[in-house]
Order: structure tokens, then sequence, then C-alpha cells
């Protein structure tokens, strides 16, 4: 594991995007509230915002981390028949918080597929990408 302890402290931010592709049908289903499983934005909101807090204990060598704040949000495109999910953590601390934006996007992914899965099992999910992340020695970064 990487030792951090010397370097300063420093408010940090991340954003991460996942995209689940699905079928019409099953958007709107999810946008009604309609899926059998329960409040499919509900539970991968709180699955997305868990996992977040949880990146030490699911990926090797990262630190546990004093998140401030994490932020699960879904955008549904009609047009490409996909949910986007976008997850923003902040911290203020020594090492940046990309891993946990990224693992919240995915568990989020993950948990609207599980839900969906007995009426989609075409469901797909894609586009697991950093957007962007501030703070720290290595600066900036935006995928714009």
């Amino acid at each position: 594991m990487v030792d951090v302890g010397g370097k300063d402290i420093t408010q940090r931010m991340a954003r991460a995007e996942a995209r689940i592709s699905l079928r019409p049908e099953t958007l709107a289903l999810i946008l009604s509230g309609g899926v059998p499983k329960g409040d499919v934005l509900a539970v991968a909101r709180v699955a997305g915002i868990i996992a977040a807090k949880r990146t030490h204990d699911l990926i090797p060598l990262c630190h546990a981390l004093p998140i401030s704040g994490v932020t699960v949000d879904f955008v549904p495109d009609d047009q490409q028949g996909q949910l986007g999910i976008t997850a923003t953590v902040t911290v203020s601390g020594r090492t940046g918080v990309e891993m946990e934006a990224l693992t919240a996007v995915s568990v989020a992914a993950l948990t609207v597929y599980d839900m969906v899965k007995a009426v989609d099992r075409g469901a797909v999910i894609q586009t697991i990408r950093l957007l962007s992340k501030t703070g720290g020695k290595s600066g900036d970064y935006s995928v714009d």
C-alpha cells in the first residue's frame, strides 16, 4: 500500500459515470416504479453510496478514507435506450476518491441490472469511466 502520510490534506472530488442499455419498456418500468423487485433508482442509489464508503474493503490496497459526501444520480436517455448513472464523491484527505466514485457507479449499475434482469435479460452495463477529478498534487482532470 502506498504511504500517503507525508502528503498534504486537501479537498478532493471525483465524478464517474456508468451507462446501462435497456429495452424502452424496461426504462419506462424503472421510471414509473413498476419493476416487481421495487424502486430501482432508490435501491441503486443506496447501493452506490454504500459501495463508495466500502471501496477499501472491495479493492486491494485502497485506503480507507473519511468521505465527506457521496451523491448518485440517474439520467434516463430515451433516445439511446440507456440509463446514465453518475456519482460524485468528496473528501478532505491525502489521496483521491476516483476509485470510490468508480465503485459507486459500478455497484449502482449492477444493482439496476439485478433488479431488472427478470424483465430484461438483455440489459448491458457499459461505459464505466472517470469523468473528472479535482485536488491533489497531480492536479485536475476532466474528460472534456
